[in-house]
């Protein structure tokens, strides 16, 4: 199992007041009222296309890899949407990090429990196809709360950050596993447990293989789920925590088991069906998800940079 980062009183030292002094701030700024935050987190994602000029380039980029066909002035006002969706993002990372279960609970409407419920009725335990939506925070707390699990994570460079994001993740599940760690994940499985994990980043070329994502004919794309299903056989289930317009609040969409559909011939065959299952959860909520980090940064060697 990972060793959890702890809390210490080297973390009290005088380098890390600042991000102190943000913690602080983020804590009292979700005690407002969720309509109100609703429209800070927009505006300031609107206040940080201004000034994350690259980041927004990404965004545009990856939606003309992936949609081709969409019209330029549906795209540009996706990735304002997106850009709203990043504000809410860190707004909602507070929320799931301090905000009380019943709270929580009261701002999302959560559908398709069942599906977990058979996984442990059969003993089994579940893949939770976790996308990387803006919103993948607030989701992860929100579905621990009804089934906690093990998730799946970067350790942060910043010591602070790491023990504070793990003390937050932690509050609604059962562990965290470092992403390298594939034998802790496996052995889970076999436990019953349920592991949260996005197989939709792109990983590196040690670790992939170039299959078909949306218009992108070689995008890379971990064999990790390849590796998890073919020696855990769990339910393989997606999720999708999405933000309703206006303030409403969320959906908790929790997905009917896919693992049927994954061919495990092949790693190239299992990434394939894993990433149309994450295509259909993407299509969901399409200005929510993370468009801004580079997507399709590895290529096939000999083939020129995406960006």
């Amino acid at each position: 199992m990972t060793q959890l980062p702890q809390f210490s009183r080297s973390l009290l030292h005088p380098r890390y007041w600042l991000t102190w002094l943000g913690i602080a701030f983020l804590y009292l700024l979700v005690l407002l009222p969720y309509p109100l935050l609703y429209v800070l987190g927009c505006g300031l994602g609107r206040i940080a296309m201004r000034f994350m000029k690259r980041r927004v380039a990404i965004a545009q980029r990856n939606l003309e890899l992936c949609f081709p066909e969409m019209p330029t002035s549906e795209r540009e006002a996706m990735v304002k949407h997106n850009f709203e969706s990043v504000g809410m993002g860190l707004i909602e990372t507070g929320m799931a990090w301090f905000w009380p279960d019943w709270r929580i609970k009261k701002w999302f409407d959560v559908s398709g429990l069942e599906h977990i419920q058979k996984a442990k009725d059969e003993q089994r335990g579940v893949l939770l196809i976790g996308m990387h939506f803006l919103t993948l925070e607030l989701g992860a707390r929100i579905f621990g709360i009804y089934n906690p699990g093990i998730g799946v994570y970067r350790p942060n460079d910043n010591k602070l950050l790491d023990w504070l994001q793990t003390w937050g993740r932690m509050r609604s599940n059962k562990g965290m596993l470092d992403r390298k760690d594939l034998k802790g994940m496996i052995r889970a499985l076999k436990n019953g447990d349920i592991i949260w994990y996005a197989p939709d980043h792109d990983y590196g070329p040690r670790s992939s293989v170039f299959v078909p994502f949306f218009a992108v004919e070689k995008a890379a794309t971990t064999v990790g789920t390849y590796l998890l299903i073919r020696s855990g056989k769990p339910h393989v289930v997606p999720f999708v925590p999405r933000r309703l317009p206006h303030g409403r609040g969320y959906q908790m969409l929790i997905l009917p088991d896919v693992s049927a559909q994954m061919p495990l011939e092949s790693d190239a065959a299992t990434a394939a069906q894993m990433n149309k299952v994450v295509e259909e959860g993407v299509l969901l909520a399409p200005e929510q998800y993370m468009w801004l980090h580079r997507r399709f940064k590895t290529r096939p060697v000999g083939e020129p940079s995406r960006y």
